[in-house]
């Protein structure tokens, strides 16, 4: 199987799996593995903040960042595809106990008017305060859009305006620096808090890191206890989220031409699936609703031919990048598509 589900189906490396195995183990629960602490000092350095916590998830590390951050009586302001608000709502609402309002943007960039706003620094006639503005980036509903640097500042700026700290979704944030050609710790600075999947594109097997201000990295420790996030000998984990920041984040750049070629490639087959200066990073969402069959039907046609995607709605189809994808595997991609593509093609003039 070519497996273009997500970044996220990767095997750890050959550096990964030495590196798990010659690890130095603790008890995380008692803050005394070796290898996590390390991990979450280099995350930070890497990064630009005082301090880091090592975390099951990036939705995870997206909650936890929320409950440190936010007071009752306040809401979360992000725009509305965000992954937080698209896929993590559920924490938000049933743990976090916290409203929030989804504001009008393009390709993952809020729109800043919406934003000056919305945003309020004291609390309003309907007794809110905003509590905390999120931003993501790379943005997954996006097909993997890059916010600008300049965006990101903006948005820094207003919240900080206002008192209002800033929170960034960064599961794919190396993505973005590549893409970029910045160093990560110049997109980290535009928010108090970042988090990033050490297992999306970067390879390792799970985990991610959250990092910001002591104070309130102390504060999500406290919380990712409560959510029972105490992983015990996960230096194991930790080893290979190493080797991931080390090795791993410079062929990032490799993901990203592979995905530009898939796009050119399905692009010749079908113009109206996709638009290839859309893909910015790693990752693909095709439109399906010009063949009239749904997302779910070509997922399950492409699967019997070896190749696995992602249907995301009813007519969204999305493709991802990762180091198991190469150039031989995107023109067996490529030629799968075509050969489904001119059956259907055939069927339908059959059928008129």
């Amino acid at each position: 199987m070519i497996d273009l589900r997500s970044d996220t189906v990767t095997k750890p490396t050959p550096a990964m799996w030495e590196a798990m195995q010659r690890a130095e183990l603790g008890d995380d629960g008692w803050r005394d593995d070796p290898t996590v602490l390390a991990l979450e000092e280099r995350a930070a350095e890497r990064l630009g903040k005082e301090a880091g916590l090592f975390l099951a998830s990036g939705t995870m590390a997206n909650l936890v960042a929320i409950l440190a951050q936010i007071g009752r009586g306040e809401e979360v302001l992000a725009e509305a595809d965000t992954h937080i608000i698209a896929a993590e709502l559920g924490g938000i609402a049933a743990l976090a106990g916290v409203p929030y309002r989804g504001l009008p943007g393009r390709r993952g960039a809020m729109d800043l008017d919406a934003l000056a706003d919305a945003i309020r620094g004291r609390f309003s006639p309907q007794g809110l305060r905003t509590g905390l503005v999120c931003t993501e980036n790379t943005h997954t509903a996006a097909s993997g859009a890059v916010l600008p640097m300049a965006h990101m500042v903006a948005v820094a700026g207003l919240a900080r305006a206002h008192g209002v700290p800033v929170h960034l979704d960064g599961a794919r944030m190396f993505n973005a620096a590549v893409a970029l050609g910045v160093d990560p710790a110049e997109i980290a600075a535009t928010a108090d808090t970042a988090c990033f999947c050490i297992c999306k594109g970067l390879g390792a097997p799970a985990g991610a890191v959250l990092v910001g201000p002591r104070a309130v990295i102390e504060r999500a420790l406290a919380f990712r206890k409560q959510l029972g996030g105490a992983m015990r000998q996960v230096g194991i984990l930790a080893a290979a989220g190493i080797v991931a920041l080390d090795e791993m984040v410079d062929r990032l750049a490799d993901d990203h031409r592979h995905a530009r070629r898939l796009a050119l490639g399905l692009q010749r087959i079908a113009s109206e699936l996709v638009d290839p200066a859309e893909v910015e990073t790693n990752l693909i969402i095709l439109d399906m609703r010009p063949t009239g069959r749904r997302a779910a039907e070509w997922a399950a046609d492409l699967k019997t031919r070896g190749v696995l995607s992602a249907p995301k709605g009813p007519w969204a189809l999305r493709l991802v990048t990762h180091r198991d994808i190469g150039p031989a595997e995107v023109e067996r991609v490529l030629e799968v598509f075509g050969a489904l593509w001119r059956e259907r093609a055939g069927v339908l003039s059959a059928a008129e």
